[in-house]
């Protein structure tokens, strides 16, 4: 899993960055027998290692790390990208981590473009104002789609989660879509009162 933001730049230097940041500032993170901690440790030294390693090659590649980025309990972190095809853009992850790419207002119909194009296609979670050239330029980017709304992901008792196109069947945990994936459906008839004639009582009306 990697996060990616598409952000249009008059936006962005309007009080959205300043706000993203503050927000993620207030999140905790901590033992999870804590129940006021929002995320927990990472698995084990490997993940750490993984995590930070995706980090340094932003870094490398020219990314600036704008929160986070540090310490054994990995803060949630941000990075701003110049490139939409920078590793972790594209790269799996596994850790809260999110790269923003900010585009031109002008560059709208492009940015599109990026995100239909990214692969593999889990989520795409999106706050627009030109919602139905979005929907329709989008209908088959990714198995879970947000519009104007928060990442639930796969929380349990939230919205159905399943990957698409190159990522999976898109089959929806905890639905009765993932239930079908797994049994054969048959149609049965069965007559209780005897063949009486060919045609349908549909026919007769």
């Amino acid at each position: 899993m990697r996060c990616r933001g598409y952000v249009f730049s008059s936006l962005w230097s309007s009080g959205f960055k300043d706000l993203l940041l503050s927000e993620v500032a207030k999140i905790k993170v901590g033992s999870p027998p804590d129940f006021s901690n929002f995320i927990g440790f990472v698995i084990g030294r490997p993940a750490y290692d993984k995590i930070m390693g995706s980090v340094q090659k932003a870094k490398d590649a020219g990314g600036e790390v704008l929160i986070g980025g540090h310490r054994y309990v990995i803060q949630p972190t941000i990075i701003l990208t110049r490139d939409p095809e920078s590793i972790t853009m594209k790269e799996d992850i596994f850790g809260p981590i999110i790269t923003v790419y900010v585009y031109d207002d002008a560059d709208y119909e492009n940015s599109l473009e990026l995100v239909d194009n990214a692969s593999p296609y889990w989520t795409d979670w999106l706050y627009v104002t030109l919602l139905t050239a979005t929907k329709n330029k989008l209908r088959d980017t990714a198995g879970n789609i947000y519009y104007n709304e928060k990442c639930a992901g796969a929380v349990m008792g939230q919205q159905p989660y399943g990957r698409a196109r190159a990522s999976g069947t898109n089959d929806k945990a905890r639905s009765i879509i993932i239930f079908h994936r797994s049994v054969s459906a048959r149609s049965l008839n069965e007559n209780f009162v005897g063949l009486e004639d060919f045609q349908y009582p549909s026919n007769l009306i």
